[in-house]
This record gives C-alpha cells, sequence and structure tokens, in this order.
C-alpha cells in the first residue's frame, strides 16, 4: 500500500485462510553524511550496503540548507549538540537514499554499528568509515515510522522505485 506522497509503508498478504497478514518494515531511509563524501567513501559505503541485500529505491546527492537540517533533527533542538550537528551537517553534501529489503530498518541499523564507532561491531559501516561519534559517517532510521518520515522529507513519491 502506499500513501499520498508514494512511500511503501506496508503490504497486505492474504493467508490461506483469509485471514489479512500485515508485513511492515521493508523500507528504510540513510544519509551518508558529510565527512562520509568528503573522505570520498561513498563507493564503499554503498557496495557494503548492496552486498548486504537492500536494494536502493532511491538516492540522491545533495545538501542540507541550514532549515532542512533544524528541521530534520528537531527532535534533538533542546539537547546541547544540537548547533554543531546542524553545522555539521550542512557542511557538505550529503547522499540520501532510500532501501529496501525485508526487516529493513533492524538489519540496516546492524549494518551501519553502533553510533560511536569505538563501540561498532567489526565490519560495520561506522567501525569502517567513522571518525568519532559526532562525524559518523551514515544515518539509519530508527524505526519504521521514522523510516517512513525520513524517507518523504527527502524524496517525492515519483523519485521512488
Amino acid at each position: 500500500m502506499c500513501n499520498s506522497i508514494g512511500f511503501e509503508i506496508e503490504y497486505l498478504i492474504f493467508a490461506p485462510n483469509l485471514k489479512i497478514i500485515k508485513m511492515s518494515g521493508i523500507r528504510t531511509f540513510t544519509m551518508l553524511k558529510p565527512d562520509a563524501v568528503e573522505k570520498g567513501h561513498v563507493g564503499a559505503i554503498l557496495e557494503q550496503i548492496a552486498s548486504a541485500g537492500f536494494r536502493i529505491v532511491a538516492m540522491k546527492l545533495t545538501q542540507m540548507t541550514q532549515t532542512d537540517a533544524e528541521t530534520f533533527y528537531a527532535v534533538h533542538k533542546e539537547r546541547p549538540f544540537f548547533g554543531e550537528l546542524v553545522e555539521y551537517m550542512t557542511r557538505g553534501p550529503i547522499v540520501a537514499a532510500i532501501l529496501e529489503k525485508e526487516n529493513a530498518v533492524e538489519d540496516f541499523r546492524t549494518l551501519i554499528g553502533a553510533t560511536n564507532p569505538e563501540d561498532a561491531a567489526e565490519g560495520t559501516i561506522r567501525k569502517l568509515y567513522a571518525a568519532s561519534i559526532g562525524e559518523n559517517a551514515v544515518h539509519g532510521s530508527d524505526s519504521d515510522e521514522n523510516a517512513q518520515i525520513e524517507g518523504a522529507f527527502h524524496f517525492a513519491g515519483r523519485e521512488m522505485f
């Protein structure tokens, strides 16, 4: 099913006994952050994402304005790091993408690793490419609901395949 912006949020499957089973979580949102783009890690990170079985259904190189970053990260507005986060996210281009795979949010969070690269598991994106907790290379949605919201923030329905 698609909502008004065309972001696929769930599938409905009819089981043999005619009950409707809901399957959600096939899409997630990610951003390759300015530090990853600046250091030339985009290709390697995208390869790791594809090798993990994700299909890219939308992707673009873009740059967030101050208003974009303040809006996107509004949940952190009262946190002491908010200003630094906005400055970091607006300092250069990002790669925004919507990824598709069963159990997308959870599997992608595992693939990217802990926010602090020192705590991230070996082989995860953040362990390989992040410099610090502040410059951690990649964003991954933390829930199906946030994946929908974040994807809609960056992409119009006609931009997703």
